[in-house]
């Protein structure tokens, strides 16, 4: 992949769908993470107003210093990037006690988790809406459109998503690129939806390496039969997945109404 080439592509991308539609800049959650990290980089690299928005919920404290340090350093490299820290602790343990009086099933745990994701998606439009700016996603490729792993209307729910065709074996290529630091590049990706420790893979039941192989041979027309021992593993795992969440993927079905009706 020609990195410097692809920056570029994409950073031209995301000025001329801003400039066409009206908008003055971008709003992005910074999480700590590489992708968060990648995609406002590209944004802040387009000249138009770039707000980086932390927005901790019992977050670990490793998360929180990543995430803050990049903000920092968007700060000094770009004169149109800003962040903001905006502490939805209050908000979520209010949530959590109202919701937890009816239901402590592990179900429960992971909508709990998931709604996590979802204030933090209601206050990037909440900048969002007070500036014209547009929320970009966060999301890669074998996320968003391999294992559906991000939450339907929480961090799923962008108005564009510069990165999201891009593995993520590419957005670390990219990252380094662009000059994320070591902290991120090297840090274990996680959701950051957890009150403990646990990462995207541990999550998943494979690695984002695996993941991309199963899903390039699940394009290629492959299936689980055609494989044994190890491949066998990965490629049911990435399915399980896939299968699991093509609800996210697919897009909204529509009840259409036949014509006779009408």
């Amino acid at each position: 992949m020609k990195n410097k080439e692809v920056i570029e592509h994409i950073v031209n991308w995301l000025k001329s769908y801003a400039e066409e539609n009206g908008m003055n800049g971008f709003v992005i959650g910074v999480s700590g993470g590489i992708d968060s990290a990648l995609t406002s980089t590209l944004c802040a690299k387009t000249g138009l107003p770039t707000l980086c928005l932390e927005m901790p919920i019992k977050q670990q404290e490793n998360q929180i210093d990543r995430a803050q340090e990049h903000i920092k350093w968007l700060e000094k490299k770009f004169t149109n990037a800003c962040g903001k820290t905006i502490n939805l602790n209050r908000v979520f343990t209010s949530f959590s006690e109202v919701t937890s009086e009816y239901d402590t099933s592990d179900a429960a745990l992971l909508s709990l988790a998931n709604s996590r994701s979802r204030l933090r998606m209601v206050t990037l439009y909440y900048f969002a809406a007070r500036h014209r700016y547009l929320v970009a996603g966060t999301g890669n490729k074998v996320e968003d459109f391999g294992v559906g792993f991000y939450t339907k209307y929480g961090d799923g729910g962008v108005d564009l998503s510069p990165i999201a065709d891009l593995m993520k074996t590419e957005v670390r290529a990219l990252a380094k690129t662009v000059g994320v630091s070591d902290a991120i590049l090297k840090a274990p990706p996680t959701d950051g939806l957890w009150d403990d420790d646990r990462n995207d893979e541990d999550q998943l039941g494979a690695t984002y390496e695996e993941l991309e192989w199963a899903m390039k041979q699940h394009q290629s027309g492959k299936v689980a039969d055609d494989f044994v021992g190890k491949e066998l593993r990965i490629m049911s795992t990435f399915l399980k997945h896939h299968n699991t969440n093509k609800h996210k993927m697919n897009p909204i079905p529509v009840c259409e109404i036949p014509k006779h009706l009408i």
